[in-house]
């Protein structure tokens, strides 16, 4: 019962509960878009105008093998960005391999050209033939065009369809993530280097100061317990060294580009914050997470967590989960952290029934009851390749295979137009 008080409370607030620092929204307030920087102020996320906003959108894969935005193949970038905006959505979490500016480097700062990215990912023979294809459904490159000029075209066109940009460093190797034996799991591990992910946040921070919609940025995806290497494991894995390099990675971004907000994520696949939020020490260490050691930007950290609890039994225990993995900052309480917080990844198979189930019912209504910002996994319909296999349909993808429709109608008319609608309401 008193879980179930606590969630009303916060449905409550997320719903009805005024902020001191969520003004008036009259037309005088408002601003060309996207009216950023974005800052923080408690659990709120604010626009330059002091108004409210927060992100209803998906994720859109850019960080594989290739290295480039998934789907070129199949439809043009303003063809797959209209999908987005066709239903609401505000924001598209763009992910990207560390290795991608790891090249750059290498090469003397020269990035490397779409003609070579998918004959090394794919083959010669197989990256001729789909090179050709995103060529003919995006004549505006050529085979000398460049993986960032890519990325840079997505971002101009996000910019001008009014979707928010978050740009997530998803992997250090490019490939698809995640395991705990991938060898990205952890700083450390085998493909994870820390000096060359604070440089790549550098980079890629300095670089999107160019993209009129770039808003936010998040240090990395599910970090994870490296259990190939159990020295790696035993001696590393735990708070204490997160929180060290957590602030490493948001300096640099905040060094490189002082306006992006920074999205920290948790442990075991980000799946929770629990000590960050809840004030108790960072183990194996007796300090605590403090908004007053990141001097400067204090106002640009927000939190993230991602859920998959997918054969959960009950909508009451999903939600008790999220609150103590990390939702109740939104809330905060004696001792305990008041932040924003967000879902960047959360998803099911996309067919007639699935969205009707506890998980994804649940979700569609509790987020938008919290006014807690999200976005779904995935936009892709299917991936140049995956894990070996190339052309490898997406179950889970918004979109079906070609990225030409909606692969689960029933859902987007069903639920997910409305989960976008109310949270942006």
């Amino acid at each position: 019962m008193r879980l179930a008080l606590a969630l009303l409370a916060l449905v409550g607030l997320g719903k009805t509960a005024p902020s001191p620092h969520q003004p008036h929204d009259d037309l005088s307030s408002r601003a060309a878009w996207p009216n950023g920087p974005f800052v923080t102020s408690g659990r709120w996320i604010l626009d330059a105008s002091g108004k409210n906003l927060t992100y209803a959108g998906t994720n859109w894969p850019s960080h594989a093998d290739v290295m480039i935005p998934e789907g070129l193949q199949y439809q043009s970038i303003e063809t797959i960005v209209q999908k987005i905006k066709s239903v609401g959505m505000n924001a598209v979490r763009l992910t990207f391999a560390i290795q991608m500016v790891d090249e750059i480097y290498t090469n003397g700062g020269t990035d490397v050209t779409l003609q070579t990215a998918f004959a090394q990912a794919l083959g010669q023979a197989n990256g001729v033939k789909v090179l050709a294809q995103v060529l003919a459904k995006n004549p505006r490159f050529t085979a000398t065009t460049t993986r960032l000029q890519v990325f840079d075209a997505v971002a101009a066109e996000l910019a001008r369809q009014q979707i928010y940009v978050h740009l997530d460093n998803h992997i250090s190797k490019g490939m698809w993530c995640c395991s705990s034996t991938d060898g990205n799991s952890w700083w450390g591990d085998t493909y994870f280097s820390a000096a060359n992910w604070t440089r790549g946040l550098s980079y890629m921070a300095n670089h999107a100061k160019s993209w009129p919609a770039f808003m936010s940025m998040g240090l990395r995806n599910e970090p994870r317990d490296p259990t190939n290497i159990p020295s790696l494991s035993k001696s590393s894995y735990n708070w204490q060294t997160w929180y060290t390099y957590m602030r490493q990675g948001a300096t640099a971004v905040h060094s490189a580009n002082p306006a992006p907000l920074i999205f920290l994520s948790g442990l075991s696949y980000d799946t929770y914050l629990t000590p960050v939020v809840q004030g108790t020490a960072l183990t194996p260490g007796t300090g605590k997470f403090s908004l007053g050691d990141f001097v400067g930007y204090a106002d640009k950290l927000v939190l993230e967590l991602h859920n998959y609890e997918n054969s959960i039994g009950s909508c009451s225990s999903l939600q008790g989960n999220l609150e103590r993995n990390g939702f109740e900052a939104l809330r905060g309480g004696a001792g305990k952290a008041v932040m924003p917080v967000m879902m960047t990844e959360f998803g099911f198979q996309m067919d007639e029934k699935t969205w009707k189930g506890v998980y994804a019912s649940c979700l569609a209504s509790y987020l938008p009851g919290i006014k807690a910002g999200w976005t779904i996994w995935v936009l892709a319909g299917s991936y140049y390749i995956r894990s070996g296999t190339q052309d490898y349909d997406e179950g889970w993808g918004l979109l079906n295979h070609d990225w030409s429709a909606w692969r689960s109608q029933s859902y987007i008319d069903g639920a997910f137009r409305e989960m976008v609608r109310a949270t942006l309401s």
